[in-house]
């Protein structure tokens, strides 16, 4: 592996873990509480602060802000996490912040994760590995985002929401309810739109599944019958499905928030 550089003008408190063949660039500030992996690269002017573990092959973008203190009124300065995976993209201005007292005291982002410019990971979220936040995406805290889910530009994600796996999030939806696992959401506040049929599909999921998904989401939402009688329904069709299973047993953990709805009629 090649060399670490560190430019002149970056400052390394002491304490601080920085891997082999890692780049720093002018002007960065990391804390000494930090690990950076392996092979990770900041370009200008990138602050790391706080106990924040962030993995091999990171590419870090001027001026992200990570690892500081949560932007929570209770904090007082405890001990509390930002754990970063391998492989993640980070572009300019993006912030996320360690975990609380109050919530899982850390803050977990996944392997393999891309955040464009300025998207914000609030304290104590989840996002799994694979995940895309586009520019301007706001995560309140306590989210959890599933593998492979995608958040398009200026979301806005309400605290405690959960948004499953290979989900799509529109372009400046404003989601306060849960997004069911392959679902997409769209609008200002967001509903159902339908299923994330081109992920799925990218993700390579084959007809014969996406055919089951679709079915089992039309069944789910119909008016015909009370949604505990829809859910059994599906239940009964798809006792064996694995990602008709996956989907219910999403539905059936609840969480903080309820689910997003399709609109009346608005069944795809």
């Amino acid at each position: 592996m090649a060399e670490t550089t560190i430019h002149p003008s970056a400052v390394i408190e002491t304490g601080a873990e920085i891997g082999e063949g890692c780049e720093i660039g002018p002007f960065c500030h990391i804390g000494p509480q930090v690990r950076l992996g392996a092979g990770s690269r900041l370009r200008s002017h990138v602050v790391i602060w706080g106990n924040t573990a962030i993995g091999a092959g990171a590419q870090i973008w001027p001026f992200a802000s990570l690892g500081h203190a949560p932007q929570h009124l209770k904090y007082r300065g405890e001990d509390t996490r930002l754990v970063i995976g391998d492989n993640c993209l980070i572009r300019e201005h993006v912030t996320m912040n360690a975990g609380t007292v109050q919530g899982r005291s850390e803050t977990t982002i996944g392997d393999n994760c891309s955040f464009f410019t300025a998207a914000h990971v609030a304290h104590d979220c989840v996002v799994e590995r694979n995940v895309t936040l586009i520019n301007n995406v706001m995560l309140a805290g306590h989210c959890i985002v599933g593998e492979y889910a995608t958040v398009a530009g200026g979301s806005g994600i309400h605290q405690f929401t959960r948004i499953g796996h290979h989900a799509y999030v529109g372009g400046l939806a404003a989601v306060e309810g849960d997004v069911i696992p392959f679902g997409m959401v769209l609008g200002n506040r967001a509903y159902l739109s339908g299923l994330n049929v081109i992920g799925m599909k990218r993700a390579g999921f084959d007809r014969h599944a996406i055919r089951n998904v679709r079915k089992a989401y039309r069944m789910l939402f119909s008016d015909d019958l009370t949604f505990k009688e829809n859910m059994d329904e599906v239940q009964s069709e798809f006792p064996e499905d694995p990602l008709v299973q996956d989907l219910m047993g999403f539905i059936r953990s609840g969480g903080d928030r309820a689910l997003c709805f399709p609109r009346h009629s608005q069944l795809s």
